[in-house]
């Protein structure tokens, strides 16, 4: 099923649900009142939609600030007190530089190196160990 979660005039961010798990794609920009009203629009579609997971797929973001980085963040914090994981897959090799220079952490984030990696994450069993993919 999927969802174009932007009500406002800023560019759609589309979203997939693949079992018991949201898959978000950035491309480009997210500027501030997408970047919110996402935020908004996640936490709604975890409620209403009852998946364990979230994946932020940003391989088609360029530039990451840190108000993303904090909006990131944020969406976790969000889902996980909603009881689903998130995890940001596809980060480029300058993203995550970038990151490590503003000094943003990215508390409750895991990551991932591609979407499929992500979506391995959610396939182990619940609780259970899970071998982190390559």
């Amino acid at each position: 099923m999927n969802h174009d979660l932007s009500r406002t005039g800023a560019a759609p961010v589309p979203v997939l649900r693949l079992g018991d798990v949201l898959l978000i794609t950035l491309q480009g920009d997210l500027h501030d009142g997408a970047a919110e009203q996402l935020q908004q629009d996640i936490a709604e579609s975890i409620v209403r939609s009852r998946v364990t997971g979230v994946v932020i797929d940003i391989s088609g973001v360029e530039i990451i600030d840190s108000y993303l980085g904090r909006v990131l963040a944020e969406i976790a914090a969000a889902s996980r007190l909603l009881a689903a994981r998130t995890v940001v897959a596809g980060m480029r090799p300058a993203v995550a530089i970038t990151l490590v220079e503003l000094g943003l952490t990215l508390p409750g984030l895991r990551t991932a190196l591609s979407t499929e990696a992500a979506l391995e994450l959610f396939a182990g069993p619940a609780g259970g160990p899970r071998r982190e993919p390559r």
